[in-house]
């Protein structure tokens, strides 16, 4: 389990993620995002310590609009969790860590 990346998702492989029930942690970012990149580094180490209990993954704005403007992301970095195909909590801003990993507990 050596440097498991956080999913890069596309809106399709997301539509797919959340549409098969499990839980699903998707971080909406972009390049030009500065706070995004700082979330990035907190993404990939739950990414990591889920592995196989959730599904966690980013999704760059720039290059997949479907999903983002379905659910409304208006800021970046948001990140939206899902569960049973349905969002059930959001976090947006640069948030510590533990937030976002209580926020995908809650959910396991």
């Amino acid at each position: 389990n050596y440097n498991i990346m956080a999913l890069q998702f596309t809106d399709q492989t997301a539509k797919e993620a959340i549409e098969s029930g499990k839980v699903v942690m998707i971080d909406f970012w972009a390049e030009w995002c500065g706070p995004c990149i700082k979330l990035g580094s907190a993404v990939e180490a739950i990414a990591d310590k889920y592995d196989g209990k959730a599904v966690v993954g980013k999704m760059n704005i720039d290059e997949n609009d479907e999903v983002s403007s379905e659910y409304r992301v208006r800021n970046i970095p948001t990140i939206l969790f899902f569960k049973d195909g349905e969002l059930k909590d959001r976090s947006v801003g640069l948030v510590p860590q533990a937030d976002l990993e209580a926020k995908l507990e809650a959910l396991l």
